[in-house]
């Protein structure tokens, strides 16, 4: 997992498959709460905990695919 302080406001969100799922609102704790206004989110702020990210650089990456980040990812920030 990459230091948390890595995470900028904005960046673009790419699971493993290389897909795009979203765009960081902010970190929250230990979730990343992604903006409502991407289309990947339906018009709701969605969580994911930062133990999903495998690295950051220009982007977020994570260590899951699509499928699994939309299946889990919570639209509270109690994530665990």
């Amino acid at each position: 997992m990459s230091n948390t302080s890595e995470i900028r406001e904005h960046m673009e969100v790419i699971a493993s498959c290389g897909k795009h799922v979203g765009e960081v609102d902010h970190v929250e704790g230990s979730s990343i709460k992604m903006t409502k206004n991407d289309p990947a989110a339906g018009g709701m702020h969605h969580f994911i905990p930062v133990e999903w990210v495998e690295r950051v650089d220009a982007h977020v990456h994570l260590t899951k695919n699509s499928e699994e980040v939309f299946k889990n990812w919570k639209t509270s920030a109690t994530v665990a």
